[in-house]
């Protein structure tokens, strides 16, 4: 057959979607490597297979695209037939190219599709076991509290409110005086006003003085409107003032909420 022939034969179409039988696909390979123009003529239409996919799928990459061309370049699955010397071989060659392409593009995006559905629920099930995870810890720590209060060597402070302040103030502390801890429970004092702040203070009676145990903030809290605190002075007694953002060195008298004293041991 003459190039002339070979291209109106539509063969060429066929031979770059694979669908030529193997014995005609390498007769007609080693035609084109001896052809310019059939060469030519390969890359056009591989370039209009190109052009004809992207109207039809999203775009991909030259990577993607590299893949499909070679996969293409591998199908040899249809039986030999024979070739119409009309266009109607042409238009079967377009045809089968198309519904290759769109097939492997649909395989693609159904493989996109499920990676994206992995990471998704990948991604649930590490902020699930995260969830989890601060769960149990709250629990422990919880349960850690609980413990500690309620054994023989912590005491129950009421810490009533000072009527003239805040009379629906009310707080409570739980203090072990021979490990010098105290575990303020602030849960029912009302929200300090901006640029204030909570400090509690150690209280010996005998001349009245006041230590400064630290501030209701994050860094002393254990969860909402419970804190910890730790090293200081020996107490007979608790209070819980308002003081200026970053405390103060003595307790502002005026804004006393809340106060309270240690009950002697039994002998």
């Amino acid at each position: 057959m003459t190039e002339v022939e070979i291209i109106e034969s539509g063969k060429l179409e066929l031979y770059v979607c694979g669908a030529l039988p193997e014995s005609e696909a390498l007769e007609l390979q080693q035609s084109i490597a001896s052809s310019m123009a059939l060469q030519k003529e390969v890359e056009i239409i591989e370039a209009s297979y190109i052009s004809l996919a992207e109207n039809v799928a999203p775009p991909l990459s030259a990577v993607v695209w590299t893949y499909i061309l070679d996969a293409i370049g591998k199908v040899k699955s249809i039986d030999s037939g024979t070739s119409s010397s009309t266009n109607w071989a042409a238009i079967t060659g377009w045809a089968a190219a198309i519904a290759a392409i769109c097939g492997l593009f649909w395989m693609l995006n159904q493989n996109n599709e499920l990676e994206r559905d992995v990471q998704i629920t990948t991604t649930e099930n590490t902020e699930l076991q995260e969830t989890l995870t601060d769960a149990e810890e709250r629990q422990l720590l919880t349960e850690g509290i609980l413990a500690d209060i309620r054994s023989d060597n912590f005491k129950t402070v009421p810490l009533p409110a000072n009527p003239a302040v805040a009379p629906e103030a009310f707080a409570k502390a739980y203090y072990n005086s021979d490990d010098n801890i105290a575990y303020i429970d602030a849960a029912k004092l009302p929200p300090a006003p901006k640029g204030k702040v909570y400090q509690v203070w150690a209280l010996k009676m005998q001349p009245l003085t006041p230590n400064s145990m630290g501030l209701l903030e994050d860094l002393t809290a254990l969860k909402p409107g419970l804190y910890k605190f730790e090293n200081f002075p020996e107490a007979e007694g608790f209070g819980i003032t308002l003081e200026p953002e970053g405390g103060s060195e003595s307790p502002t008298l005026t804004q006393l909420y809340v106060l309270g004293t240690v009950a002697p041991s039994a002998p």
